[in-house]
């Protein structure tokens, strides 16, 4: 589920895209809880998706 695409954000809506950028970041902190030792490897990739969005949000905002 963690794994998005640049050409799927691209297609998503402005409204869409923050609803899926609070989404990943509950996400992360929930691989982080303290009962919950495995999983590093989603958390990378969750890591990576919450990057895109971000990356994708800040070139945005300067091309406007």
């Amino acid at each position: 589920m963690a794994i998005i695409r640049k050409k799927e954000i691209k297609s998503m809506p402005e409204k869409e895209r923050e609803e899926k950028l609070k989404e990943l970041k509950l996400e992360l902190a929930k691989r982080y809880a303290p009962a919950n030792k495995s999983g590093k490897i989603k958390a990378k990739e969750i890591k990576k998706a919450i990057a895109r969005l971000l990356t994708f949000k800040v070139n945005t905002q300067k091309t406007k």
